[in-house]
């Protein structure tokens, strides 16, 4: 959902300032962050602009809009559809993004809103390819909330040799007609933090 750059330049990027979902959101998706967090002080960033429409065969189910996550940020060099990407989420969605420090100290937290994500991850996507998929996921509900863990696996062409893997951490809610996703928070695999086993299982 959906997302910082999850490795090798891409990384470097999301150190840098440059983008990385989804991997993310997805994503694992680029994502302009050379700041930390904000702080708890701030008020978080609230989106004015009215939810588009949504694809009903998108959100008709907790698989087709996992699915239609993970498509909406995959493809070649060129613009995404990010209207289809912002009816995906309920309003005041968010995106969380774990920042690791090239120098490898204390982690932290880049959260965004969807639109944050597309602004960010745009001009990036114009210029690269960017393929995510999904390996593996684990569900868990109760009434109108989910929670997955879903592990991806990251290219910059379809069949291209991998380039990331790491978990998308997503909340999903049912109001009844549609799934809305609330919340994906991602991290990825690096040296001292590799991918348990029962998070590749299918």
């Amino acid at each position: 959902m959906i997302r910082d750059l999850r490795s090798g330049k891409m990384r470097k990027l999301l150190r840098t300032g440059g983008p990385k979902l989804l991997g993310m959101l997805f994503l694992c998706v680029p994502v302009g962050c050379g700041t930390s967090a904000p702080e708890k002080k701030d008020a978080p960033q609230v989106a004015t602009s009215p939810i588009p429409v949504a694809n009903p065969k998108d959100v008709q189910s907790l698989d087709a809009i996992v699915a239609a996550i993970y498509d909406v940020i995959s493809g070649p060099p060129g613009e995404r559809d990010w209207n289809r990407f912002h009816s995906l989420f309920a309003k005041d969605a968010r995106l969380i993004a774990v920042r690791i420090p090239k120098d490898g100290s204390k982690p932290s937290l880049v959260v965004m809103t969807p639109k944050d994500y597309a602004d960010n991850a745009g001009g990036y996507f114009k210029e690269h390819g960017f393929f995510e998929h999904e390996l593996s996921r684990k569900t868990d509900s109760f009434g109108a909330m989910t929670h997955i863990y879903t592990t991806y696996e990251s290219r910059e062409t379809k069949d291209g040799k991998p380039i990331d893997r790491g978990i998308n951490s997503m909340e999903f809610f049912f109001d009844g007609e549609r799934w809305w996703c609330v919340e994906i928070y991602w991290d990825a695999e690096r040296p001292g933090n590799p991918i348990p086993e029962k998070y590749l299982a299918k």
